[in-house]
């Protein structure tokens, strides 16, 4: 895999969500969880995960619960399975921050990729949420669906193994589907064309989150 050039280190701190940069999902009207609810649980911890919630920093085990605000961080050669509600997953690669801003089950909410890539999955056939993923690189609305978000080949990629995606930015906005992808080759630039990924690359993305 080549190495990516233009996904430079952006921490969430960042926050470089301007407009025009950001994937955008119309009609995620979410209501705030209560504060310091239980969301969800780490369910798979390999190396270096810490866990972030407020001014207290810990290391992040395997059953340790997930709440509102929690920002998780994997280091190098580390992955995280965290999961949401009862059939929401996140699969982190290594080097990848991630903030749970809201989730409520059932329903969806926000989270923010920092740095690095992840899976999210939720299984077909299951009521569709609304869930928005922020990102550097624009944002991506999500109604129930399996894709891969991170770099991939030298650049910022989004693959749809099942379900509908919208990725917008640049003031583009573009539908992804089942097997296809799209890139964006710097943060505020346009999604390229909708394209069906190939099994190779593929692999790599999913390589990428601990899945051979």
């Amino acid at each position: 895999m080549r190495t990516l050039k233009v996904f430079e280190p952006i921490t969430l701190s960042r926050r470089l969500f301007i407009a025009g940069g950001a994937l955008a999902l119309t009609g995620v009207g979410i209501r705030a969880t209560q504060a310091n609810a239980i969301i969800g649980k780490a369910v798979e911890i390999t190396g270096d995960v810490t866990r972030k919630q407020e001014n207290h920093l810990e290391g992040l085990k395997a059953g340790a619960s997930l709440m509102d605000h929690d920002f998780v961080k994997t280091g190098a050669k580390s992955f995280a399975s965290l999961e949401l509600g009862d059939d929401t997953s996140l699969l982190l690669g290594s080097n990848t921050e991630l903030l749970i801003d809201t989730f409520i089950a059932g329903q969806g909410g926000t989270i923010e990729l920092g740095t690095g890539q992840m899976v999210f999955d939720r299984p077909e056939g299951l009521a569709k949420i609304d869930l928005t993923m922020r990102t550097a690189f624009g944002m991506i609305g999500v109604r129930g669906t399996k894709f891969f978000a991170g770099p991939s080949r030298g650049v910022f990629g989004v693959f749809v193994e099942h379900g509908l995606v919208e990725v917008t930015g640049g003031g583009v906005t573009r539908q992804v589907g089942r097997g296809q992808g799209v890139d964006i080759a710097t943060p505020g630039a346009a999604p390229s064309e909708v394209a069906q990924w190939g099994d190779a690359r593929i692999r790599e993305a999913y390589a990428s989150v601990g899945i051979r």
